[in-house]
């Protein structure tokens, strides 16, 4: 006869209380993510407004920069981590994998005279990725963990605090970079007036770091589904062919799958002959 004594041993065996037990990591994961998603964009957007407040011709685009829009930044922070939560890790497997093959093989098939340009625009469009990259390396390195809610709640702590720190330091550079660096005064501004073209080769070496570990969690994590290596041999086996024969056409037309960004804005570089404009709207896009 049932009786609700025996409620709680069968109750746990549920998939989705399982699952639900396992929110607060996942969430905390997701959190992460759109945090470094958010440094990532906060600094883009800080080299983008000294450049353009360099250039006389860019004013335009420098007071759109300036443009305050905190709620929208918010709602986009919570909802990138909502959607982090969501897709999980084997999904972001797969999203880190497929961006950093299209990635290699878009920067073997460039030109060196378009390599900046093609640069930037992997930065702007990396985002999603580089949030799927954090919380499959996140879930990788913290499974199995005695404390992992703990030292999830300290990685959170830390990427606010990232963020944080530069969504002001975007704010201070939109403000008062130009009267600091007229007036000399101020070492931040100053740091950036010399240095700022040296910006994207640190994100590049920080965002090469961050996939290289995402892509090992990436592999580890899908791998970890197979029983036995014949199946995991199955698996990779079809998937590295058709990616290689992607790679070798992409190469031999260029053309029509330069740039990760997609084809519209691979139209538009063609269309108006300025790589750096096209980047600098995805920018403001962004």
């Amino acid at each position: 006869m049932f009786s609700l004594l025996s409620l709680p041993s069968w109750l746990p065996s549920l998939p989705s209380l399982e699952w639900v037990s396992g929110l607060p990591d996942v969430l905390l994961q997701g959190l992460v993510g759109a945090c470094g998603v958010s440094v990532l964009n906060n600094l883009l957007k800080v080299y983008f407004f000294v450049v353009c407040a360099n250039n006389p011709e860019r004013q335009l685009e420098k007071e759109r920069l300036r443009a305050r829009w905190a709620s929208l930044e918010t709602v986009h922070l919570a909802g990138l981590a909502l959607i982090l939560t969501v897709v999980g890790v084997r999904v972001a497997a797969f999203v880190v994998l497929e961006f950093s093959l299209r990635s290699v093989s878009t920067l073997l098939s460039l030109d060196k005279g378009s390599r900046g340009s093609e640069k930037l625009q992997l930065y702007l469009v990396c985002q999603y990725s580089l949030g799927c990259g954090l919380t499959c390396g996140l879930s990788f390195l913290q499974e199995g963990a005695p404390h992992r809610t703990l030292n999830l709640l300290l990685g959170v702590g830390l990427a606010a605090l990232l963020s944080t720190g530069a969504r002001r330091l975007r704010q201070h550079v939109c403000q008062l970079y130009e009267l600091h660096s007229g007036q000399r005064y101020c070492g931040v501004c100053l740091g950036l007036l010399a240095g700022a073209h040296s910006l994207p080769r640190l994100l590049g070496r920080a965002l090469a770091m961050t996939f290289a570990v995402g892509n090992l969690a990436a592999v580890a994590l899908i791998n970890r589904d197979f029983l036995t290596t014949s199946e995991a041999v199955r698996f990779w086996m079809p998937l590295t062919i058709c990616y290689t024969l992607l790679v070798i056409y992409m190469q031999e037309h260029p053309a029509q799958w330069q740039g990760p960004c997609g084809g519209a804005a691979q139209r538009r570089v063609q269309c108006k002959g300025a790589p750096w404009r096209t980047v600098l709207e995805l920018g403001l896009e962004g």
